[in-house]
């Protein structure tokens, strides 16, 4: 199993795939002494981790709101330089949370 997910995580990883979308699952006994293991993929935020997102930027003092919108997180603020300082905070904490976060749609 080991090697399995191995060369799973290799292919993963040569398409730019982040190996925190994974979600392991239990190993189970299969016929003729193998086993079986479902690895679940995530797409988009769940909505514990959206409000955890949430509330680490209320943690951060930082002048910037966040909305939970479906399976996304809209942060909004006034200014230019608390939205990348909201971008950065969020990208050091990713794995804190479990979750690779993509930044997209920042205008003026």
């Amino acid at each position: 199993m080991d090697a399995l997910n191995d060369l799973f995580q290799g292919k993963l990883v040569k398409r730019g795939i982040s190996l925190l979308v994974l979600d392991y699952q239990k190993i189970e006994s299969a016929f003729g002494g193998s086993v079986r293991q479902e690895i679940l993929v995530q797409a988009g935020i769940a909505q514990e981790k959206a409000k955890k997102l949430t509330g680490l930027l209320k943690q951060s003092k930082l002048k910037v709101q966040g909305q939970i919108q479906g399976e996304q997180l809209r942060v909004t603020g006034k200014n230019r330089d608390d939205l990348q300082a909201a971008i950065e905070f969020l990208k050091k904490h990713q794995v804190e949370v479990g979750l690779p976060l993509q930044f997209g749609n920042f205008r003026d």
